[in-house]
C-alpha cells in the first residue's frame, strides 16, 4: 500500500502554502489544475494561495497568452518571526533532498 496515498489527520509537516510554492518552484509552467491535483486541495484553494503569495511578495507572475509562469523572487524571508534568517529559497532547497542526504556547505 502507498502510504503517500493515504490520508492521514491531525497535523502535518507544511502548510498548503507551502506545498503550493514547492509545486510551483518544480515546474514554474504548472497549471492550477496540476497543483490542485498535486497538494490535494482544491482549485479556488490553490487559487487563494497563489493571491495570498502573491500579496505578500513571496511569488510573481508572468502571462503567456492563456497560461502563467510563475516566479519566486530570490531572498524573501520565512513569515514567521521565529523562522528569521533563512530565506523561501533555502526551504525549497531542503525540501528537495533526498531522505538521508545532507545539504552542501
Amino acid at each position: 500500500m502507498d502510504d503517500a496515498a493515504t490520508p492521514r489527520t491531525g497535523w502535518t509537516f507544511l502548510t498548503n502554502h507551502a506545498r503550493v510554492l514547492a509545486a510551483i518552484a518544480r515546474n514554474p509552467d504548472i497549471r492550477v489544475r496540476d497543483i490542485a491535483a498535486q497538494c490535494m486541495l482544491t482549485e479556488r484553494a490553490v487559487q487563494k494561495i497563489i493571491a495570498d503569495l502573491e500579496s505578500d511578495g513571496y511569488l510573481s507572475h508572468t502571462r503567456n497568452g492563456r497560461t502563467n509562469t510563475y516566479e519566486i523572487p530570490g531572498g524573501t524571508s520565512l513569515r514567521h518571526p521565529a523562522d528569521a534568517g533563512p530565506t523561501v529559497a533555502a526551504l525549497l532547497a531542503l525540501l528537495s533532498l533526498e531522505p538521508g542526504s545532507s545539504p552542501s556547505p
